[in-house]
């Protein structure tokens, strides 16, 4: 029998674990096992404890808060973290810019990372993606190129801006998410004023175990505001944390920033008979329903980096 009212003790992922003080072994004198999965986690993040610098999304700001379903959407998940309305799931977001490293500015011209941890009863869910719903690439090879043009050169220890328009003029699929880089959306006015996206097509499986591909959409109800160039570059130098500050003391007077999420679906056979690739992360298709709208609250703690 299961004491429903005790804590139970989970790893990371939110997976319970019997014990993080014990290893397994073959039998009281045996050697331990390599399949002790909490033994070799526990090791690795021991080895890792002084955490390096990001390569991409080094900046950052993040908060506590809540989920609330709005719509029903059973039919299309069993997931429990839908599985009623009302129902309020807690939750951590960090918001960040790409390519800056740390003691640089977060309002530079830039994609903005938008990622959301869900803490559920089937375990924690991370909802990974960025301010835009495209990306530059459909091929991940291409990626730790494109990282690098964006980075400072290596002899010279600055960004050139040469790096990254070669980069993007030999890659022609770029093309779509750089026209959103280089429009307003590229410079939002910190992290209260700007959509996020799962970006990445992803499924829900229902009761019947039956799949439909689906986007998540998360957008602002501040309304989306941009800076004009002039502003984020006179900012920058005035008060490179704009964005950091523009969220914390939004919490700390009470103006709490939220979000609503809407999802877009596609059955499978839609999916084989689409004339895109519904799974090409360049191309954005706004044509599918939008069947959920729920609230995303970030009220509760704020945090930096």
């Amino acid at each position: 029998m299961v004491d429903n009212n005790q804590k139970v003790l989970t790893n990371a992922a939110g997976i319970p674990v019997p014990s993080n003080t014990v290893s397994k072994s073959v039998g009281k004198q045996g050697p331990l096992l390599l399949e002790d999965y909490t033994l070799l986690k526990k090791m690795a993040h021991f080895n890792r404890e002084r955490i390096p610098e990001r390569v991409v999304h080094a900046i950052g700001s993040g908060a506590y808060g809540t989920f609330t379903v709005t719509d029903d959407i059973t039919r299309y998940t069993k997931a429990k973290l839908f599985s009623e309305v009302g129902k309020q799931t807690e939750i951590f977001a960090r918001f960040s810019t790409v390519a800056k490293s740390k003691g640089g500015s977060d309002i530079y011209r830039d994609l903005r990372g938008f990622a959301v941890k869900f803490y559920t009863e089937d375990g924690n869910w991370d909802m990974v993606g960025n301010n835009t719903p495209i990306f530059f690439m459909r091929d991940p090879i291409k990626f730790m190129d494109f990282i690098r043009s964006q980075k400072e050169h290596p002899k010279e220890h600055w960004r050139h801006d040469q790096m990254w328009w070669d980069f993007w003029s030999l890659t022609p699929e770029t093309i779509h998410q750089v026209l959103w880089l280089m429009g307003d959306r590229g410079a939002p006015m910190g992290w209260r004023h700007m959509n996020g996206y799962g970006s990445h097509t992803f499924s829900l499986i229902n009761e019947a175990n039956e799949r439909i591909w689906v986007k998540f959409h998360f957008k602002t109800d501040q309304g989306n505001k941009f800076f004009t160039d002039e502003q984020w570059r006179k900012l920058q130098g005035i008060e490179p944390r704009w964005a950091a500050k523009d969220l914390y003391n939004a919490i700390e007077e009470g103006n709490y920033p939220s979000w609503t999420m809407h999802i877009q679906t596609m059955t499978d056979e839609q999916a084989q008979n689409f004339k895109w690739n519904p799974f090409d992360l360049t191309k954005w298709v706004n044509v599918a329903k939008k069947l959920l709208k729920t609230k995303c609250s970030y009220s509760a703690t704020f945090l930096q980096n």
